[in-house]
């Protein structure tokens, strides 16, 4: 760790060995910017409170629930704190692409810390103009924008990751109903257990995934970042058989679909792609031996093994 530290002093970080080291070396009003998994925010605030003072501002740019920021904030501020949530989209690519950023917090604290949120973001030139727009309105054209209140950063990056795990879902449904097109090939079994493919020269189909991907991202209604990504992973490894499957979800899926709830706004697509991570890592095992124990006591039907 220590080697690290000396690599990024040397490219013009100024270095700290503890939070009191740290936190002497900012000047005032200070701002202190965390990017922790979730678990961690609490503690890590816990931590920095006692060592800043009024005016000071603690900036969380990792993926909190809303409804922490508001609990936060209003912790924060009886000593005269100020928070800021900072939703950051960009993933790995984010240090060459920039950072889209949502952000919320105080008026007052937010301006303090502009800069910094235009030096991390992409940028109007990463995107053409929208025609309707009337001018410059905000900093959204710039790739950052202070959404609202406390919370309200983290609230649009939530539905904004809610949407992601949607878009996902879709192209990898549609990627493996194209993997299965030569089912018409391949002899199905005869039996009382399997559905008889209708019409097998409907499904004769050899077709190259990765140059799918390739022709889609040129001039096709559903090009975007996610397809470019797709088309490079199938480029490198078109039957992807290093990965597993397994697909995690930290946490914003779930809570923009409890915000979808407590509105009564129908998300029937994003809550389809929530359960489906849940499914790919085994969570939906116990369901479907409930199932295949039903079929047997009621038909004396035999599970089939592959």
């Amino acid at each position: 760790m220590r080697s690290n530290w000396k690599a990024l002093e040397a490219d013009g970080a100024i270095g700290a060995t503890s939070i009191e080291d740290f936190i002497s070396k900012l000047e005032k009003p200070r701002t202190t910017w965390m990017m922790l998994p979730v678990a961690f925010v609490d503690g890590m605030i816990e931590k920095l409170s006692p060592h800043l003072e009024k005016g000071d501002i603690i900036v969380d740019g990792g993926n909190s629930s809303y409804r922490d920021d508001i609990r936060r904030s209003k912790h924060l501020a009886e000593k005269g704190i100020d928070y800021i949530d900072v939703g950051v989209s960009g993933g790995v690519w984010g240090l060459e692409r920039g950072y889209c950023q949502m952000i919320g917090g105080p008026d007052a604290a937010v301006k303090h810390v502009s800069p910094a949120f235009a030096s991390l973001a992409p940028g109007v030139a990463t995107a053409p103009p929208t025609e309707a727009r009337k001018g410059h309105e905000t900093t959204a054209e710039d790739g950052w924008l202070h959404c609202g209140a406390n919370g309200a950063g983290h609230f649009v990056k939530m539905v904004h990751n809610g949407i992601e795990y949607g878009i996902m879902a879709a192209y990898a449904e549609g990627f493996n109903i194209l993997k299965h097109a030569d089912a018409g090939k391949h002899q199905r079994d005869a039996d009382a257990e399997t559905t008889p493919l209708r019409d097998p020269e409907a499904y004769m189909y050899d077709l190259d995934l990765k140059e799918i991907a390739e022709v889609w991202r040129r001039g096709s209604v559903i090009g975007s970042w996610l397809l470019d990504l797709t088309a490079s992973a199938l480029a490198k490894s078109p039957d992807l058989k290093e990965f597993s499957g397994r697909v995690s979800d930290s946490g914003e899926g779930r809570w923009t679909l409890e915000a979808a709830i407590d509105e009564s706004i129908p998300a029937p697509v994003l809550a389809a792609a929530l359960f489906a991570r849940f499914s790919s890592r085994g969570e939906a095992d116990f369901a479907n031996q409930v199932m295949s124990a039903q079929r047997f006591e009621f038909g004396g039907h035999h599970e089939k093994t592959d």
